[in-house]
């Protein structure tokens, strides 16, 4: 009996063919949409063209669904046109494209963005959905009066350490970082910073600052800092600013002390340059922040100035200090409003005898100064020509 199972076996085997191997299956190709950055037009119709690159080409038609996409800045049917459809890739092409048509506007607006984003593929794989589209301002529409107060570039006994004039076509990444985030900063605010164009951007030599309001009722700012970039201890400090207005729009000029990480605030210090409350269209306020470390809260000293006519919306005003050693004075077009010393914070919770750096923001909302109403009109922009820091 075991033989005549071998025996079986044996025929088996001897009749079992070879099978042939398996072709490898040849892996589709992949699509890839590309980002575009174009200036709106005044007046005409502007296209962005978004091209969809094949890496490499195929036999077959490749096809892939497209649809635009707003991602809160720019609005579909006012800052770009919503457009949707199929994309067909002829066999053997590698290059194919999708066109969004943008409006002109006669109007100065700032930078937006918006999506293009591309989904189920046909004979390809996706490697990457999502290009954005940015819409950048005419910067040839941004209009505001430029009169107001000035200071000189040179004061006798000064010698001028560092300015930015603003006078270029962006923002000079050498001085300028950002603070970035939506935490409320310990003021339950409700802007959340950012470092997009729409939001900081350099026109007709000045740095702008603007808060937006998204369609979705979600606010956007700038605050930009000079830490680890810039850092100053004593001088002249002469910012020439225009600022914006309305109920819980909060901007402000100010530095604080560049040991902040080490001792945290108030410990470092904080002076604050220039602070105002856009329902506040007259009165800005002039502050020194000070405390011991490891506090939650601040002693300060503060002094209001008030224009005798007229609002700080209107035209550009110079908002300065004078910083000595355990002296700083504050001044509003030279016009001296406030002074704090040794004597004002006790000499042994002095914090103002070292390196600061400088941050300029625009805040909305807020338990200081309260909360945007109805009345607060979006976008607010804060217009500054020149910062000088003499010594």
């Amino acid at each position: 009996m075991i033989h005549f199972f071998f025996l079986i076996a044996s025929l088996f085997a001897c009749d079992k063919k070879e099978v042939d191997p398996v072709d490898p299956v040849e892996p589709l190709p992949e699509i890839t949409i590309f980002d575009v950055t174009q200036e709106r037009d005044s007046v005409a119709v502007t296209t962005f063209r978004f091209f969809v690159n094949v890496s490499k080409p195929s036999d077959k038609i490749i096809r892939v669904a497209y649809a635009t996409e707003s991602t809160g800045i720019a609005v579909a049917g006012i800052d770009f046109v919503a457009v949707s459809g199929v994309l067909s890739i002829p066999a053997g092409e590698t290059l194919a494209y999708i066109d969004v048509p943008v409006p002109g506007k006669n109007v100065f607006e700032a930078d937006e963005d918006f999506y293009v984003v591309i989904s189920a593929p046909e004979n390809a794989v996706i490697t990457d959905n999502k290009a954005t589209g940015i819409i950048r301002s005419n910067k040839s529409l941004q209009q505001t009066d430029p009169t107001g107060y000035t200071t000189p570039s040179s004061y006798p006994g000064y010698t001028l350490k560092w300015n930015d004039e603003f006078n270029g076509s962006s923002i000079d990444q050498n001085n300028w970082g950002y603070d970035l985030g939506a935490s409320g900063w310990g003021n339950n605010e409700l802007q959340n910073y950012t470092s997009l164009n729409a939001n900081s951007y350099i026109a007709n030599g000045s740095l702008v600052i603007e808060a937006i309001k998204g369609p979705n009722g979600n606010y956007t700012s700038a605050r930009m800092i000079t830490k680890g970039k810039r850092t100053f201890q004593y001088g002249r400090i002469d910012i020439r600013a225009k600022l914006p207005r309305g109920q819980g729009i909060w901007p402000a000029l100010w530095m604080l002390g560049s040991n902040i990480d080490n001792v945290g605030w108030p410990a470092c210090g904080e002076i604050d340059i220039m602070e105002y409350l856009g329902h506040q269209t007259s009165t800005v306020h002039g502050t020194a922040h000070w405390g011991a470390q490891g506090s939650t809260s601040s002693q300060s000293s503060s002094s209001r100035y008030d224009l005798t006519s007229g609002h700080f919306y209107e035209k550009f005003h110079v908002f300065s200090i004078i910083w000595e050693p355990n002296k700083i004075r504050w001044y509003v077009d030279d016009q001296l409003f406030h002074t704090v010393t040794t004597s004002t914070t006790g000499a042994a919770t002095w914090r103002f005898n070292q390196e600061f750096f400088f941050i300029f923001n625009i805040a909305v909302g807020g338990n200081w100064p309260g909360y945007p109403d109805a009345t607060t009109q979006f976008p607010q922009k804060m217009f500054v020509d020149y910062v000088r820091v003499f010594q």
